[in-house]
Formats: structure tokens, sequence, C-alpha cells
């Protein structure tokens, strides 16, 4: 099997890997500089970087490196490491760099408004790959969206079914009012998405939790919710509102202390409506 053709398959289903390639050679080893090694998010393998204890501490760093979605490099010596040697008549060292094999991710902006004009725009530039989805077509097309991969106008709830959420997924709601955020909210809530972002006043946010949790919503699901939506750098504009969302997506993405979801609850400050 080609590795690099499992890797595009993978990444195409929103599923992780790890992909341990031989770097450095020095001596003799049961393999050669280059090899490679696929190990996927189920555990299984394609490819060998020569098999023994090698290859199972390669497997068990590929574990952390899928969670962490950091790269490690390793170094193993096998002629001064007796956990190493397994009769193969091998006394060299070799390095070898394990790295997060991820899918790419995607921005989901429900509502087509102004800000998400510059949303698509500023997403996509970041490495997104951006869905516009509003329930009118003349808000929701690739004339006014260009820089989108897919735009779908049709009924919040007749689009839902259509999205394969996963967590590679970040969902923004910036739809024209109340009624069309709850209802995409609601659903959002349900998905395993890693980002959702909500436009509004933290008055809207509060309203809209208390709408949830008499629905019986646990409350550790709205914890979720990033509302007021986008990191505070005091944005006004369309254009400005636009960048402050995707720099909290990208926070979310590398894991920055600079945004978190347990935070979302608890911010005073944030971006309102300005849709």
């Amino acid at each position: 099997m080609d590795i690099f053709a499992e890797i595009a398959k993978l990444r195409k289903e929103g599923r992780k890997a790890a992909l341990a390639t031989i770097i450095q050679v020095q001596g003799s080893i049961p393999s050669y500089e280059s090899s490679k090694i696929l190990i996927r998010d189920d555990g299984s393998i394609v490819g060998t970087v020569g098999g023994g204890c090698v290859e199972a501490e390669v497997w068990s760093v590929a574990q952390d490196v899928m969670r962490e979605e950091k790269p490690r490099r390793l170094h193993f010596n096998l002629n001064n490491q007796p956990e190493y040697d397994e009769g193969l008549i091998c006394g060299g060292s070799l390095d070898i760099f394990v790295e997060p094999i991820l899918a790419t991710p995607t921005a989901y902006i429900f509502g087509g408004g102004h800000v998400s004009l510059y949303l698509a725009k500023v997403a996509s530039v970041a490495g997104f790959e951006v869905v516009v989805i509003d329930d009118r077509p003349a808000f929701a097309n690739p004339e006014r969206f260009p820089d989108a991969a897919e735009t779908l106008a049709a009924p919040w709830e007749e689009v839902f079914p259509q999205l394969a959420v996963n967590d590679f997924s970040y969902i923004v709601l910036v739809t024209r009012g109340h009624k069309g955020d709850l209802t995409c909210l609601r659903w959002a809530l349900t998905t395993p998405a890693r980002y959702i972002g909500m436009i509004g006043s933290r008055r809207k946010f509060i309203e809209i939790t208390k709408v949830l949790e008499g629905e019986g919503v646990p409350p550790v699901r709205i914890e979720r919710v990033h509302s007021p939506v986008g990191l505070d750098i005091g944005a006004l504009t369309p254009e400005e509102i636009a960048v402050a969302i995707v720099a909290e997506m990208i926070a979310v993405r590398r894991g920055a202390t600079a945004s978190a979801p347990s935070l979302a609850s608890s911010r005073k400050t944030g971006i309102g409506s300005g849709k």
C-alpha cells in the first residue's frame, strides 16, 4: 500500500495519523534512511522502520504525537541500549522524526452577510477550507464567496445532515438574527466540532443560554461556545471582526492560551453584533 495515497485518504476522511521517517543513520541498523511507517488513529500501520522494539517505541510515541498534534524527534542507539538488542547484528544509531498527519480544518460559516464576506476570505488565507451556509440563495453562492470551497443555500435544518462535522471542524454562527443563530447553535452543540463561535453581545448569549438550559442542554455543552466571538482586539468593522474571529480559531487550533473553550462563558468583552 502506498503511504502517501493512504495519507491523502485519511485526510479526506478527517482522520488523524502519524508519519515516522528515519532521517539520520550511523552504522548498521535493521532498515535504511528515509524508510517510513504510517500509524493510523486506530493503531493500524502501513510500512516499517525496521520492526522490533524501535518500531514499538515509535508506535507508542505516535499516539502522543496524534493527541498533541506536535512532532517529535527520537534517537536510538542500538549499540548502547540493551533494550533494543533483539539478536540482530546491528550496532548503529538512528534518528526518527514523527510528525502528525491532520485533516485540513473546515470552517462552517452560517450566514452570508457582511462579516462572512471577509471571514471567508481571511479563514481561507489562514488555511481553513471554507463552507458558507445561508437559507437565502442570494447570500450563499460561488459568485458572492469565491474563496469558499462550497456554498449551500437551503433551510438550516436541511443543511445540517449534509455536513460531515468532526474534530477538525470550526463552526461560526453569524446569521441575520437571533432565531437563526439559536437554531444553528442547537445543532452545533450536538456535534464534535472543535470550535463553536457565535456573534452577538454578551446579553444575547445569556438569553440564549437560558433558553438552552430550559431545553435541558447540559451546561458543559454550552460552555463550549465562544460568545461574544473572536479575540478581544477592539474590532469594529466587518474586516476587523473577521480577523478577530479567525485569530481565535487559530488559537484553538494551535492550542494557544489566548483562547480556550472553558473561558468562553466567562469573558467580559468580545465582539458584538455587526453583521
